[in-house]
């Protein structure tokens, strides 16, 4: 066995499932899970019926590059969406989801020869810390607070590990925070690749889930482009269909940006043996190109927002996100202690904030929070918001 992979720990859901083991809820209500970040909402006909009308391509081999129809159509809403010029020949590659590609990536361009570090933010999705344990290289944690606006400021870090940093991960929208970047911060994050040479990776899959339809988030792509970088120098986006399209299981998105570090990845990816299936191709050129779904599965999330939010924060401190569908929850005590209770006494799970984060210099990020995740039917979500606000009345930390 490789044996990086004693490095890795414990997924979120591995511990949460351990946590609630043995703990039996009340047999009068129905479970509910706010836990796990998968979208509910119908995977859009358009997709569905695509999928089975190509079904016989499976007969053939996929093409590792992606066929040129996908690739023209991200191509196309990377325009409409970031106002941003992106070759699809050069600048644009299919991917099996962003978790594959944000995992995969780092193990092509890391070079663990150099006593390489990956920074990251805490809390954070865990697969940006394993990729850098199983590439070599040192995870190194970048606190995100409420205080500071979850802002991710590299200056903080010492020098000695700004000059091994190889890449950074960004999220934006951020799971679990829900927090967005700015183009004042994007600006100063290019400032410090630039000088120091690490390459940004912006994990993007929540980009499409926002209350305000007048106000969607800024992508990495569409700051580089106000900043006059059109080459995207040193920047790659991960962007996905699982939630923007209600897809989780057809494993499809695709990264964009610096063609200088496309094609490394995309020789990697030839002997990795990760390209898609031609029928999801032809599903996802078909997704990519359409809108409706889209502002419709944003509706949906609304108009949960709108009914579970005011009540979890009447009794919890749980500000609404700037954008994706968690809202990250200030709770009293032990995050743990407040989950399992939750469970027991609600039959309701959410996600341990500290199951999130790692401690770095005895002060954990995540911990005293949850993310709730606003995924299910929206009957189901008010009822939940109606639970929390039931516990909390005898709830003594």
């Amino acid at each position: 066995m490789n044996s990086l992979l004693l490095q890795t720990r414990p997924y979120p859901f591995t511990r949460l499932n351990q946590l609630l083991s043995g703990v039996t809820p009340p047999a009068h209500l129905t479970p509910i899970s706010l836990g796990i970040g998968e979208p509910k909402h119908p995977t859009p006909q358009c997709i569905t019926d695509t999928l089975i009308e190509h079904i016989g391509s499976i007969a053939h081999y996929p093409s590792m590059r992606g066929e040129v129809a996908l690739r023209e159509a991200i191509s196309a809403w990377c325009a409409r969406r970031f106002g941003a010029a992106v070759d699809p020949f050069t600048q644009i590659l299919p991917v099996l989801g962003s978790r594959e590609a944000l995992f995969s990536f780092v193990q092509s361009h890391v070079n663990a020869a150099d006593n390489p570090c990956v920074i990251m933010p805490t809390p954070f999705y865990q697969i940006y810390e394993g990729a850098a344990l199983l590439a070599g290289a040192e995870p190194v944690y970048l606190p995100l607070t409420q205080d500071t606006g979850y802002r991710m400021d590299l200056t903080v870090l010492d020098e000695s590990v700004l000059k091994r940093a190889q890449v950074v991960f960004v999220c934006s929208p951020n799971n679990p925070t829900g927090s967005t970047i700015g183009l004042d911060e994007w600006k100063e994050l290019f400032a410090m690749s630039d000088r120091y040479g690490f390459v940004l990776c912006s994990d993007e899959c929540y980009s499409e889930i926002y209350c305000d339809e007048s106000r969607p988030p800024l992508g990495a792509l569409d700051a580089a482009r106000q900043l006059g970088r059109t080459d995207f120098k040193n920047l790659i986006i991960f962007q996905s269909l699982s939630k923007r399209s209600n897809a989780p299981g057809m494993r499809s998105g695709f990264v964009a940006g610096d063609a200088r570090l496309i094609e490394p990845f995309l020789l990697y990816r030839t002997y990795h043996g990760s390209s898609m299936c031609p029928a999801i191709q032809r599903a996802s050129t078909v997704a990519w190109s359409d809108e409706t779904h889209v502002v419709e599965n944003r509706r949906l999330y609304r108009e949960k927002f709108d009914a579970a939010q005011p009540i979890i924060n009447s009794v919890l401190d749980a500000p609404m996100p700037d954008a994706s569908f968690y809202l990250w929850t200030k709770v009293p005590g032990s995050d743990e202690a407040f989950t399992k209770a939750l469970y027991e006494q609600q039959a309701l799970t959410v996600l341990p904030g500290s199951y999130l984060s790692r401690s770095v210099n005895g002060f954990d990020a995540g911990y005293g929070y949850v993310r709730l995740a606003l995924v299910a039917e929206p009957a189901e979500v008010t009822e939940a918001a109606r639970r929390i606000e039931r516990f909390m009345r005898d709830y003594a930390a």
